[in-house]
């Protein structure tokens, strides 16, 4: 009990948002073992990676505001249970695609219900902190949960006996730990929300050219980069030593990334900035994926992950703290969750690049990802986010 009081409140609130992260991310790890141990096809490994979005973008929409009304807590713990609950199910299906599909649906449901008001929670909780502190944590704590789980997961699961079921047992060995800390984390006295407002206000950031050009446009590449760097641009080459575990480093390493420059993105200070150097990174991370492709060398994977990861690091932070800057108090966990339900569209990138791959070359791909990456920079500084309060 003391070691969990001694724990700063917003960190309570960050080892949640860590633990929900690993548990959604640690299949990532394992698309090559459900492909070779259960012989699942390719577009149908890249689809229950994708379908978790499918539980995951309804339940931001739903949970995030009702966390608005009726507190963080009240929702975050619930969200805990299914967290473990979604793990259980994908180590009881581990050769049924019905099943691993149930189990990733109730992963996207967990995150879903998760970030938007862990977001809006930790905010709330750095309040005694400069501007953007509270977006910088939760993206940290978001970054560090999904690089994580699938570092460990492809570790196990390359090395060690039963490569669909022992890779899910750390996440659960990790939510045993977390439980007990963030149960009763705090959450600050919120004034009472006027409700009367609620629709306008949201509608009124909705369709504001901040949101649309800074917001709507570059969301996407959050995840999208992210995923092209751990599950389509490795399939370009041919990895024999160790595949598994080189997926989940690869994953791990991306995502670490996007986690070690978040605090570099404080630096740039403004939102814009922020997120066209994500874009930039995007666009030279995909450009060198069109030299894999066209090389064959495998060597470079590391240097695409750190590149991509850099896109997802900035990207994510950068939104989160122009939501920030956009949203009145009582409005912010519907806005984080509208723009995570943005992010989220890039995890169907994978699923459709397997299926773009019919028709294109791997080099055309990858050079119409950075063309697109390239021209939506200029969108991103043509926004500009005025505080709301």
């Amino acid at each position: 009990m003391s070691s969990r009081l001694a724990l700063p409140p917003w960190l309570r609130v960050a080892a949640a948002m860590f633990a929900v992260g690993w548990g959604a991310n640690q299949f990532a790890a394992m698309l090559l073992v459900y492909r070779d141990e259960d012989g699942f096809s390719s577009e149908a490994v890249t689809g229950l990676f994708g379908a978790y979005a499918l539980g995951l973008i309804p339940a931001l929409l739903v949970f995030g505001p009702i966390s608005d009304r009726v507190g963080r807590r009240r929702v975050m713990r619930p969200v805990l249970v299914l967290s473990i609950a979604a793990t259980v199910v994908l180590v009881v299906g581990g050769h049924s695609l019905a099943v691993l599909l149930v189990g990733r649906l109730m992963a996207g449901v967990a995150s879903g219900a998760a970030f938007a008001p862990g977001s809006a929670w930790i905010k709330e909780l750095s309040a005694d902190r400069p501007g953007g502190t509270g977006a910088r944590r939760a993206a940290l704590a978001l970054s560090a949960g999904f690089g994580s789980g699938p570092l460990v997961a492809g570790a196990v699961a390359q090395w060690l006996p039963a490569p669909t079921l022992l890779p899910y047992v750390p996440h659960l060995v990790l939510m045993a730990l977390v439980v007990p800390i963030a149960w009763h984390a705090p959450e600050p006295a919120a004034p009472a929300a006027d409700t009367s407002r609620h629709g306008h206000e949201v509608w009124r950031v909705l369709r504001g050219r901040p949101f649309v050009l800074g917001i709507l446009l570059t969301a996407p590449w959050v995840f999208g980069a992210a995923s092209t760097s751990f599950a389509t641009i490795p399939t370009f080459v041919d990895v024999d030593v160790a595949p598994v575990a080189v997926t989940g480093a690869l994953c791990g390493l991306t995502l670490w990334t996007g986690a070690f420059v978040q605090p570099f993105g404080k630096r740039l200070g403004d939102a814009r900035l922020i997120i066209a150097a994500g874009l930039l990174a995007a666009t030279c991370g995909l450009l060198l994926g069109v030299v894999v492709a066209r090389t064959d060398l495998a060597w470079l994977l590391p240097l695409v992950a750190v590149l991509l990861g850099t896109a997802y690091g900035l990207v994510l932070v950068g939104g989160l703290t122009a939501i920030e800057l956009m949203a009145h108090r009582d409005d912010l966990a519907t806005l984080n969750a509208v723009f995570y339900s943005l992010t989220y569209i890039g995890f169907a990138a994978p699923l459709l690049s397997t299926l773009a791959l019919r028709a294109v070359s791997p080099t055309a791909l990858m050079a119409i990802g950075a063309a697109v990456a390239l021209l939506t920079i200029p969108a991103a500084l043509a926004s500009r986010v005025s505080p709301r309060r």
